[in-house]
């Protein structure tokens, strides 16, 4: 979910900036990915590793979908959805000032998101 989440925020991101002078494309992109290097760091890989040590514990044979992180951090991801959905749809500020925003914060889950591929892929075996 967070890799999509982060491709999608990002797809927003290029489509603002495709029609704009290249020194604002780079000037966006630097932003962006400073920002998401900052969000990841600061914010999501905590969360992420946190979120996989507690999958990692479930001992259900079906878990609840949504046992995958702390039910209080889902107030958190409502307000950041209608946020972004404010942003883009309802905004004074010009799009191309929101790419570095999309890009940082879609960039920041996109990376969270290869933490859970990473264990995915590379969970230790069971020794006999």
């Amino acid at each position: 979910m967070w890799a999509g989440v982060g491709v999608l925020l990002n797809r927003y991101a290029y489509q603002w900036l495709a029609h704009n002078k290249l020194d604002h494309i780079v000037w966006n992109l630097v932003g962006g990915v400073v920002l998401a290097c900052l969000v990841y760091f600061l914010g999501f890989s905590r969360l992420a590793e946190k979120n996989i040590k507690r999958i990692e514990s479930i001992n259900v044979g079906k878990p609840c979908l949504f046992a995958f992180q702390q039910w209080t951090s889902y107030p958190l991801v409502i307000v950041m959805m209608s946020m972004g959905i404010y942003l883009r749809k309802f905004s004074p500020l010009p799009k191309i000032y929101l790419a570095s925003l999309y890009i940082g914060i879609g960039g920041g889950l996109f990376l969270a998101s290869l933490l859970y591929f990473k264990k995915l892929i590379f969970k230790p075996t069971k020794s006999s």
